[in-house]
């Protein structure tokens, strides 16, 4: 049975996800050549994605934007965080994982999360986190505020979004399983379309991906 990741209405979130179960440790797996590439690449530069105009960021903001959350200064989408890295000098490798992660959402300019399947515990639900709830988000312990914000939430709390996944939750060295989410905007549906088959399409030497069910 597929995964299935419950959907708290919303009026323009478009959400896609999937699971890729690795071959191997993804620590032991070869690097993503193409998504290396894609990493190093300037944006506007992969064939098969449309180049992410001022439209998209508009769109993905709108998307994000709520009473609570504003998606702006350290708040904005990952995605613009990858494009500013990129013009200062590129992205760095990670893992195949994360690197298809960024390769796609840089040149997508969708934001994409990607947590380990054995660090979360199912029912999930994808809705805005309320006032008080937070996580941290990386190993010196910072913490991001999820009031407002549209969240990934497992048994334990929200655990990803669109701007900083949780720390508990993200990949490491012996990660044998991955979901990712794209989160995107209904007035990007052809854009999320070519997304989510390039990203499908980086992992076919590397994983076996299967579907999650999302509503």
């Amino acid at each position: 049975m597929a995964l299935q990741i419950q959907l708290e209405p919303h009026d323009s979130l478009l959400a896609q996800a999937f699971i890729a179960r690795w071959r191997s440790p993804i620590a032991q797996l070869p690097p993503l050549t193409e998504a290396v590439s894609l990493l190093a690449s300037p944006i506007g530069s992969c064939k098969v994605l449309p180049t992410p105009e001022a439209a998209v960021r508009a769109a993905i903001r709108d998307m994000l934007r709520s009473r609570d959350f504003k998606p702006t200064g350290r708040a904005k989408p990952a995605s613009e965080y990858l494009a500013r890295a990129s013009g200062e000098g590129g992205l760095r490798t990670i893992n195949p994982a994360v690197d298809a992660c960024n390769a796609v959402s840089l040149h997508s300019g969708i934001p994409i999360s990607v947590v380990d399947c054995d660090k979360f515990e199912a029912p999930l639900r994808i809705r805005l986190g309320v006032s008080g709830e937070s996580y941290v988000f990386n190993p010196t312990g910072q913490v991001i505020e999820l009031a407002g914000l549209l969240c990934l939430v497992d048994t334990q709390g929200p655990c990803a979004n669109a701007i900083k996944d949780a720390q508990r939750t993200k990949t490491s060295d012996s990660t044998r399983s991955s979901l990712s989410i794209l989160w995107s905007s209904r007035a990007l549906a052809a854009q999320t379309t070519a997304a989510l088959e390039l990203y499908r399409s980086l992992l076919r030497d590397v994983a076996e991906i299967e579907p999650v069910a999302l509503g």
